[in-house]
């Protein structure tokens, strides 16, 4: 049996810039500020008696071919890595797994890699894993999605991710206030879900406009690395609150009546800033504010649930062999 575990991520600034036709163009290129937070996706990958294929996940397929499965990401994983037959593949999220903002997709999908890959005797590099979780989704299944999601499940840590028509590069930020940003920063779920996919995919009110947001964006995540550098958590807190308005401009598809309430609420609680994490429609909301914050924000409702931000510094591991 493998064991895989495979780390969630919360973006600061730059989403949306890591979307190709943005990034891979000479007058923009993207650049994410991310950071890998310690809840989990876990997959499970054990051999079979016979040489069906079982998969569990919300839902339970056995299948003789490997190209029945209705899960995309699990078929495409087992083709890239040449283990199509004979195993049970289990995976085991801490938080929802989908539309909330916390790139499970593609934390699934490069879990799914690592795991694969070491079941069939091979050890894969971070880079490797993110490359392929990359084509698997974007080149095979047509996503219209970036690529910060599957570069922070892989490497782990906080990291200024930069994109441009030549590559991707990692380059780890030195976090000297790890305990405080736990303190000072909580994910607030909003109770709502939406597949980034359908948000990506609506067309915005004004291509134009969307463009010059996106280079606000991009040039948040400067400022954003530079805060992170310095500990300069409060600073980084209200920019937040800046790149939430930029990124609410974009598309009518990113928020909504309820979600702009408990934005107001999340604020009305003594918030420095707030934006929602992923590409919109649902999932967590990203808050900074003091340490008594957290307590106050207790008072939502109960389907507010809050999560502190750990941090995750491993990135996809093989936590078990055997």
């Amino acid at each position: 049996m493998i064991i895989s575990r495979t780390p969630l991520r919360a973006s600061f600034c730059g989403g949306g810039t890591d979307i190709d036709w943005f990034s891979h163009s000479k007058e923009n290129g993207g650049k994410v500020v991310s950071l890998a937070i310690d809840k989990y996706i876990h997959v499970l990958v054990n051999k079979r008696f016979d040489d069906r294929v079982r998969v569990s996940y919300s839902s339970l397929e056995l299948v003789d071919n490997f190209e029945d499965l209705k899960h995309e990401l699990v078929r495409e994983a087992m083709r890239v890595t040449g283990v199509t037959s004979g195993v049970e593949i289990t995976t085991i999220a801490d938080v929802p797994s989908r539309g909330t903002g916390l790139g499970s997709s593609s934390t699934v999908t490069v879990g799914l890699l690592n795991a694969l890959h070491k079941f069939a005797g091979h050890d894969a590099s971070p880079h490797q894993l993110a490359e392929e979780a990359c084509s698997i989704e974007i080149e095979v299944l047509n996503q219209p999605i970036g690529r910060q999601d599957q570069y922070a499940a892989a490497f782990g840590g906080v990291n200024a991710i930069s994109f441009d028509s030549n590559g991707v590069s990692v380059d780890p930020i030195p976090v000297n206030c790890e305990s405080k940003i736990r303190e000072e920063f909580t994910l607030v779920f909003t109770g709502l879900s939406r597949s980034a996919s359908e948000v990506l995919k609506e067309d915005p009110d004004d291509p134009d406009d969307k463009l010059n947001r996106l280079r606000k964006i991009r040039n948040q995540a400067d400022i954003a690395e530079e805060y992170l550098n310095s500990c300069k958590l409060s600073e980084l807190g209200v920019l937040l609150g800046d790149a939430w308005k930029e990124k609410r401009g974009i598309s009518a598809a990113v928020s909504g009546s309820e979600i702009d309430s408990l934005h107001d609420e999340i604020m009305s609680l003594g918030a420095s800033g707030a934006k929602l994490l992923g590409a919109g429609g649902g999932g967590f909301f990203l808050v900074h504010g003091e340490s008594s914050l957290r307590k106050r924000l207790e008072k939502l409702e109960g389907k507010n649930r809050l999560i502190p931000l750990g941090m995750d510094h491993k990135g996809s591991t093989i936590i078990f062999e055997g």
